[in-house]
């Protein structure tokens, strides 16, 4: 096995077994958030934390990688989202709400460098191959789907406080992390020549269409999945099903994500990275119009796994034209920056999931609908990006 696929086999089993904190997150979250919060407004609150935790570490941790290395930086994350979930589970335990925040404040940086696996998987495959080791770096989150989930309803009433075991199942996770990256095999990125910075400040470089439309097309499609998975354990179970239901719901939402990845890659080589995340873009919509159709347990179900399906076209498709977009030596900037973008609007949208949820429409069928048709602006920007990338000349 040569270094670029051996370097995917490792993230790949990342992504699979920590990455099942994800879905871990998403699940409990709100969950824990509506019992400990002074209002409901706020139940999504710590998972908007978890996102600007993510947010705010994405650029110095993109620097710290491109001084010391991918392995030095995700050891950095594992330490981050095992101390983030002590702290939550600390909140849990004292019933504080303000340390339950904290934790999910702290966790953020272990998210925001899973963002990051997705890069390294490029960082030492060549052009062809790039599109195939993000594929099946994100494919590992099939594994991710089934293990998070799981955990939930093994260790959700573990415990006689409620989901204080889930989170301590979640510092055992990312005590894996150590010895995952001991396998990993990623030179440090090459120096900028001299006079390149001078060449390509930062300020030139996000003028670029390309670069601007990938960010662009990778924000709206994060957040909108992020916007209404979010939410939908708390429509669920506000609408009368059981926290079981919502995490099989969110388990087949993951499955969703991340089954495609195994063709995804194919698929951006043979049609072009723009017209996949076109494709994604659809696939959303359709996600909310299926949403606005009902909440019977198979709205939530179809809606969640065409979420899930054009998440996976629309962020896979625009980070591969992100990352064909830059030079190597650029990588650390423009990756920081892009993920910044990214979970500055993811963390918006979650922020805003719980005020549309629990304080707007006036039931929870009602809150529900407000939350998908929040989406119609969203899918409006990136599409219209998109069409205005596509329709430029070619030589311009």
């Amino acid at each position: 096995m040569d270094r670029a696929r051996r370097n995917v086999a490792v993230l790949v089993a990342a992504q699979a077994i920590l990455g099942a904190q994800m879905p871990v997150q998403f699940i409990v979250g709100g969950l824990v958030g509506q019992k400990l919060s002074p209002s409901p407004c706020l139940a999504t609150l710590p998972i908007s934390l978890i996102v600007l935790g993510s947010a705010i570490s994405a650029r110095p941790l993109a620097r710290f990688m491109q001084m010391r290395g991918r392995r030095a930086g995700f050891l950095l994350a594992v330490a981050a989202g095992g101390s983030g979930a002590a702290v939550s589970a600390a909140g849990i335990w004292l019933g504080s709400f303000l340390l339950f925040l904290t934790g999910g404040l702290l966790s953020g940086v272990y998210f925001s460098a899973q963002g990051f696996f997705r890069f390294a998987a490029t960082d030492t495959a060549s052009d062809h191959f790039a599109p195939r080791a993000i594929s099946w770096v994100m494919a590992g989150g099939l594994a991710s789907a089934i293990i998070g989930p799981g955990l939930v309803r093994a260790t959700g009433d573990l415990t006689a406080i409620p989901f204080l075991g889930t989170y301590l199942a979640v510092i055992g996770l990312n005590l894996i992390g150590p010895i995952l990256f001991a396998f990993l095999d990623i030179p440090r990125p090459p120096r900028a020549r001299p006079g390149q910075d001078r060449d390509r400040p930062l300020g030139q470089i996000l003028r670029e269409p390309r670069i601007v439309v990938a960010m662009i097309c990778a924000m709206v499609t994060y957040s909108l999945m992020n916007l209404v998975m979010t939410s939908t354990p708390l429509a669920v179970v506000g609408g009368g099903y059981r926290p079981e239901h919502a995490a099989n719901i969110v388990s087949a939402h993951v499955l969703a994500m991340f089954a495609p990845s195994f063709f995804t890659g194919y698929l951006i080589n043979r049609f072009g990275a723009a017209r996949i995340v076109g494709t994604g873009l659809a696939i959303l919509a359709g996600a909310g119009a299926v949403a606005l159709s009902g909440i019977t347990l198979s709205n939530f179900f179809g809606a969640l796994i065409l979420l899930g399906l054009g998440w996976n076209f629309g962020f896979i498709g625009a980070t591969t034209m992100l990352a064909r977009a830059h030079r190597p030596e650029e990588r650390g900037r423009v990756q920081g920056i892009n993920d910044l973008f990214v979970f500055g609007g993811v963390f918006l949208a979650s922020l805003s999931s719980g005020g549309l949820m629990n304080c707007t429409g006036g039931s929870n069928e009602g809150g529900w609908y407000a939350v998908n048709l929040a989406m119609l602006p969203l899918l409006a920007l990136a599409g219209g990006a998109l069409i205005w990338l596509l329709m430029r000349p070619k030589t311009a």
